[in-house]
This record gives C-alpha cells, structure tokens and sequence, in this order.
C-alpha cells in the first residue's frame, strides 16, 4: 500500500502519510485517491517516472519497453491526489489491478485476458498490440481542432500511439485494447446477460450485480449517478439524458462510448477515435436511439 499522499494546504502540495493502507476495493470504485499525476503540484514528479505528463496525457504506457507491473512499483513511489476511501479519484488504479492480476495469476495480463475473457467469448479481434498482419485495419486518430474540424492527430502517445509498432511489453490495465464494435458489444452482452453468453460463463450472476451497483454513493456524484465496481451507474430518471435507473457503462479516451440498459434489454457501443473530441456525437449518439424505442423489454 502507498504511504504517503498529496494534499493542498495553504495553495501549497505539502506530502503527509496515508491513514490506512489501500485496498483492492479502493482500486476497483477509484476511492484510492490514485490520480493520472497531471495535476498542479505533483506533475513534475510524475513526469521524472515516466508518467503523469510524460505517458501521454497520463494514462498511455503502451511506448514503454517493460512490463506494467514495473511502472507501477515506480507509480509506489510518488504522492497520491487523496487519502484512501475519502474520495473518487480517476486515475491509475485500474492499472494497478492489473499488475495484480498479473501477480495473482502468474500470466502476463494479455494471456490472462486472452485465456479468460476474449477467446471465450469469441472477441477475436481484441488485442493489446494489434497483430503486424492486421494493420491495415487499424483506424487511424484525429482530433478536433479549434473549429471543432477533423484532422488527424501526430504519431506518438498523444495520437496514433504505439498499437502496431512499438515495444509491446506493457499491458496496461486501465487502458490499452484496440478492439472492434462487435467484439465489445460481445462483452457487454456476457455482462447483461449475467455474465454468461452463448453457453459461455465468465462470470458469477451475483458478481455482476455487485459490479453494477453503486459503491460509493455521494462520493461520485449527487445528482442521481454512482460509481459501480466496474461502470458508472443510473441511480434515477433524468440523471443522465433518457437512461432508465440500472442502465451503466463508461466511455474511452479516444471517443468510445458504451451503455448498457437492462430496462430496454439493450447494448449500446460507440467505437471512434478522436483525440480531443469536441463534437456533442457522444450525447446525441443515445439520445437518438432511445428516441427510436417505441417499446420496451421489461
């Protein structure tokens, strides 16, 4: 567990020791107080490890020639945004997981996704870094400029990244599948179904209710949203455009979005690669959809 956190005192980051250590339900609702390290007062310390501003725009690992559970004994050594279980925090904790995935189950992360979840389930083309031979399937980034046009995004972290080309040593947790619509719908359909598809059963029925319910009440949101062990969550109508209450998912830094409404017996995935995105497709995307539902699965 991380020992120290940082916090603001008087305009100033000032360093003090953790009060518990954290664990491994922090890690999954993002209440470890583990940020992407690009705030004000800890970036430049971040960016001296390889992270925060030095990995993109603080989640990209996927240039680093080595395995993710040793940048993250690097991420051990540097200060955290806030105390474990004081508040949501959006950051490396998922990566984290990761590593102790990787620790747990004496596997790499991509084997342990690829022997458990992907192959299972037929997502077959899901990877970490995209087989040579596929390249060319590939879509390539762009990025809203200040008109809010289209145009394509550099090579490099902040932009076509390293998928194809590049060490292909580092499977990050929290970020770094490429992956297609129908491979991901497959996966949100195990969910809502329970965690089961065509025959195949990955997870437990109760497993998936803890997932997709709320963890952490106010600590994320007070407007009628939650944070689950996986998903942000619907608590009431009206919380997030025309979502029923039990509908969850979460969206992606290259403009993927996902949800899934049990209520409408419905899977919804948006795949596109924008980088920063500053169109309203993500709001609209649902919204049109569920304009469209005359009926609905109850």
């Amino acid at each position: 567990a991380k020992t120290t956190v940082s916090t603001r005192e008087d305009g100033r980051a000032t360093i003090v020791p953790a009060r518990r250590p954290i664990t491994i339900r922090d890690l999954l609702t993002h209440t470890a107080g583990i940020s992407y390290g690009t705030g004000a007062g800890v970036a430049a310390l971040y960016e001296l490890q390889g992270l925060g501003p030095a990995a993109g725009f603080g989640w990209y690992t996927a240039d680093k020639a080595e395995p993710v559970c040793t940048t993250m004994e690097r991420l051990a050594s540097l200060p955290f945004a806030r105390q474990p279980g004081e508040a949501w925090v959006y950051g490396y904790g998922t990566d984290v997981l990761g590593c102790v995935v990787e620790r747990a189950s004496g596997m790499p992360l991509d084997a342990f996704i690829r022997t458990r979840i992907t192959a299972p389930l037929g997502m077959r083309d899901t990877h970490f870094f995209l087989p040579a031979s596929e390249r060319d399937r590939l879509a390539a980034v762009y990025g809203s400029d200040a008109r809010g046009m289209a145009t394509r995004a550099p090579d490099g972290a902040r932009g076509q990244g390293h998928y194809v080309d590049g060490p292909r040593q580092n499977f990050s947790g929290g970020a770094g599948l490429v992956s297609t619509a129908r491979d991901y719908a497959r996966f949100l359909e195990m969910v809502r179904n329970g965690g089961a598809l065509d025959g195949v059963r990955i997870l437990a029925p109760r497993t998936v209710t803890l997932m997709t319910t709320d963890q952490v009440g106010p600590m994320y949101s007070t407007a009628g949203l939650g944070w689950s062990l996986a998903f942000e969550t619907t608590e009431r109508a009206g919380a997030n455009s025309l979502d029923a209450p039990g509908a969850y998912g979460w969206s992606g830094a290259y403009g993927t979005w996902y949800r899934v409404d049990p209520r409408s017996g419905m899977t919804m995935v948006l795949m596109l690669q924008l980088m920063p995105n500053r169109t309203d497709v993500r709001s609209v995307f649902p919204t049109l959809i569920y304009q469209a539902l005359a009926d609905e699965a109850q």
